[in-house]
C-alpha cells in the first residue's frame, strides 16, 4: 500500500473536508501518498486528481463544503458522453480503472451516501480496492448508527425553529418550517423535539390534515395562540403523493423534492382559516461549519478508512456501532435505508411529549 485517492459524491454536508483531513493526515504518518479526485465520480471518469499533502488540508477542518467538489449527477456506469455532437449514455467505468491503475492508486475513498456508495459497490464488485464513508444528513444508512453531517443539520434546524417561535407567538400564527429527509425523517423528528415544535409530520407516516388542524385549534382553546409545524421534504398526505417540484433532465437522479411546506401552509389556511407562514430551510442545512460532534466523527472516519486500507481490507465501508468505528460488508451497508420506526424510542418520547405527528 503506497498510494490512496479520496473522492466527495452525492450531495455536500458539513465534514467532507474533515474527513478529508483526516485521511491525508493519517495517511501522512504511514508514509503513503494521497491523491484527491475533484468533483466526484466525474474527475475519477476524466481523470482530474490532484495531490493531497498536509499543506492542501491545512485549516480545512472547520470549513464547510469539500475542497475536492462533488456532484450528484455523473455516474462512471451511465455517464453522459458527447459522441459526435450528441449526447449518450455510456458505461465509462472502464475510464474510472484505467485512471486509478495510471496514477498507481492501490485503493480508492469514496465518502458518500446510498447513491454514491451504490456506485463503489459496482467498482468493489469489479475488484477494485474500494472502501466507503459514510455521508448524508438525512443520516438514512441503515448499516451505520450515525453518518457525519446530521447533528449539524439538526443543529441548523433547530435554531431555525427557536428563531420562528418568537415571530410565530409575537404574530400568533402558524409556522411551517420545511427541512430535508426525502425517505427518512430523522432531521425532522430530532429537531422538532429539540425546537419545541407541536406537529411533525416525516416520510414514514402518511399524515391527515384535520389531525394537524385539530392540534393546533386544541392549542389556541389553551390559549396558545401560535404553532409550529416541522416537516420532512419527503412526507405526503395518507393516499397522496411527495410533492415534487420540478423533473430535471438528464441526472441521475432527476426528481427535485420541494413544496411540501407551502401545500400544507395552503390546505390549512384555505380549509380552516388558519394564519400560516412557511419557511424552507433548503440548503443551508449543508452548508456551513460542522458541529464538534461532526468534526470529531469526521475526523475518526477518515482515520478508520485509512487503517482499512493499510490493513486491504477492502469492499467494506467504516461505521458507527455505539462507541466504535468498525468495519461492514458495502453490499450490507447499502441493502436498504434506515427510516424512523414508529418503535423508535425518540418518536415514542415525541408523541409523550404531546406532539402531533400527522396519524
Amino acid at each position: 500500500m503506497r498510494k490512496i485517492a479520496v473522492l466527495t459524491g452525492g450531495g455536500d454536508c458539513p465534514g467532507l473536508n474533515a474527513v478529508i483531513r483526516a485521511v491525508a493526515k493519517s495517511a501522512h504518518q504511514y508514509g503513503l501518498e494521497v491523491l484527491g479526485i475533484r468533483d466526484g465520480f466525474r474527475g475519477a471518469v476524466e481523470g482530474d486528481f490532484m495531490p493531497l499533502t498536509l499543506k492542501e488540508v491545512s485549516g480545512i477542518l472547520p470549513r464547510g463544503g469539500t475542497i475536492l467538489g462533488t456532484t450528484n449527477r455523473d455516474n462512471p456506469f451511465a455517464y453522459e458522453t458527447i459522441v459526435n455532437g450528441t449526447a449518450q449514455i455510456l458505461d465509462r467505468s472502464g475510464d474510472v480503472i484505467r485512471n486509478l491503475k495510471d496514477h498507481d492508486v492501490d485503493a480508492l475513498l469514496v465518502i458518500g451516501g446510498d447513491g454514491s456508495l451504490n456506485i463503489a459497490l459496482k467498482f468493489a464488485n469489479l475488484g477494485l480496492n474500494v472502501i466507503g464513508i459514510p455521508k448524508t444528513i438525512d443520516n438514512d444508512l441503515m448499516a451505520t448508527d450515525q453518518t457525519f453531517g446530521f447533528q449539524t443539520a439538526v443543529d441548523t434546524a433547530t435554531e431555525a425553529l427557536d428563531r420562528l417561535h418568537t415571530t410565530a407567538e409575537s404574530h400568533h400564527r402558524v409556522m411551517v418550517l420545511e427541512v430535508m429527509g426525502r425517505y427518512a425523517g430523522w432531521i425532522a423528528l430530532y429537531a422538532g423535539v429539540a425546537g419545541g415544535a407541536d406537529v411533525i409530520l416525516i416520510p414514514e407516516i402518511p399524515y391527515t390534515l384535520n389531525r394537524v388542524a385539530q392540534a393546533i385549534q386544541k392549542r389556541a382553546k389553551q390559549g396558545k395562540k401560535f404553532s409550529i409545524i416541522v416537516v420532512a421534504e419527503g412526507a405526503k398526505p395518507r393516499g397522496g403523493e411527495i410533492v415534487v417540484e420540478r423533473l430535471v433532465s438528464g441526472r441521475f437522479d432527476p426528481i427535485k423534492l420541494g413544496g411540501i411546506g407551502a401545500k400544507i401552509g395552503n390546505d390549512l389556511e384555505e380549509q380552516y382559516g388558519l394564519e400560516t407562514r412557511v419557511t424552507v430551510l433548503g440548503h443551508l442545512q449543508r452548508g456551513g461549519s460542522p458541529n464538534s460532534y461532526d468534526r470529531v466523527l469526521s475526523s475518526r472516519y477518515g482515520v478508520a478508512a485509512v487503517d482499512a486500507a493499510l490493513e486491504e481490507e477492502f469492499g467494506i465501508m467504516v461505521a458507527l456501532r455505539g462507541r466504535d468505528i468498525v468495519r461492514v460488508p458495502l453490499n450490507k451497508a447499502v441493502d436498504k435505508l434506515k427510516q424512523v420506526l414508529l418503535i423508535d424510542p425518540l418518536l415514542i418520547a415525541a408523541r409523550n411529549l404531546g406532539l402531533e405527528m400527522g396519524d
